[in-house]
Order: structure tokens, then sequence, then C-alpha cells
């Protein structure tokens, strides 16, 4: 007859103790909430007017690539170290000369993680993170930047990288520039 007490016994015993687990936790929560709480604190928009003007970034934010393709030797050294593939590069052996010239140089922002593995291992230096936090789009096409099709100004980092820049690249059928080969 005691079996049955006992275990009746730890069956409430286990399920006050698991509201009061769940409960102490809540408590925590509410705690930090509370301390963390200001009325007055603004919004992401308010406090950085962020479409119309950047938002600042950190001294070594990973935002998307810059690129500069008039030192680019096409050699492959970025891609073969992307640890997820998302970096195409076109290339054509120079007529009369040594070398690639670079035809396409594409990223897929979809794929993309921001890990900057590909900009250690360039030779050249003609690869490195930038400080652009948004490239936002409507479609997985808008995701993809080829930039050996944007401006250099936009492509090498001297202009913002943004959603009307890449629209206006897959527009455009040949290649703005060529290279340290033409």
């Amino acid at each position: 007859m005691s079996a049955p007490v006992n275990a009746v016994k730890d069956w409430f015993r286990n399920l006050f103790t698991a509201v009061r687990t769940v409960l102490e936790g809540m408590l925590v929560t509410l705690r930090v909430f509370g301390s963390t709480y200001d009325q007055k604190r603004r919004t992401f928009t308010e406090h950085f007017e962020y479409p119309e003007l950047p938002a600042p970034v950190a001294a070594r934010y990973r935002g998307f690539h810059r690129y500069d393709l008039t030192t680019c030797i096409a050699c492959d050294q970025c891609s073969k170290a992307c640890p997820v593939d998302c970096i195409y590069i076109g290339k054509e052996r120079v007529s009369g000369g040594k070398g690639f010239q670079v035809t396409g140089f594409t990223i897929d922002y979809s794929k993309c993680m921001f890990c900057a593995l590909c900009v250690e291992p360039c030779p050249v230096d003609c690869i490195f993170m930038g400080s652009t936090l948004d490239l936002s789009c409507y479609s997985r096409d808008g995701t993809i930047v080829d930039f050996a099709r944007l401006p250099v100004d936009v492509a090498w980092g001297r202009a913002t990288i943004n959603p009307t820049a890449v629209a206006a690249s897959k527009v455009i059928v040949e290649p703005v520039h060529g290279g340290p080969n033409q």
C-alpha cells in the first residue's frame, strides 16, 4: 500500500520542482527585462536615419566585399579558400601575353557567410571585406553580384554597393573594365 503513496508523492514533488524551476527562469527573464527597459529608447531608424545615411559600423566589420579588378590576376585562391563555394571567377587566357584576363568575378551572397577566408590567400590584395551592411533585394537574383560588371567606384568601394547599382550592372553586356592585362 505504501508503494503507490510514495509514487504519488514523488509525482507531486517532481511537478512542484518543474513548476518552481520554470518560474525561477521567468523571474530571471523579467528581472533582466526590467533592468534594460528604457521608455525613451528610440528605434534603429530614428537613431541612425538608416536608409538616408549609412549606419556606423565597427572598424573590423565584415560587410559586403570590395574587389579591385585592375589588380586581380585570376589565381582562383579566393574561390578555393571559400568554404561554401560562393565565389565564381570567369577568366580567359590573354592572347599575345601571359596570364589571364578576368571576365567575371561573381559572389553569391545567398550562400556567403562573411567569414573573410577569401581575403587572406589573395596574393595581390584585390579582395577585402567592406563596410556595407545591407544589400536588400526582392529576389534571389539580386543576391548574386558580378563585381566585373559594376562600375569601378562601386566595386572598389568609393561609393556604396547598393541594390540599384547591382540591378544596373546586370543590364550591361560587356564588363566595365578589363583588368591589368588589357
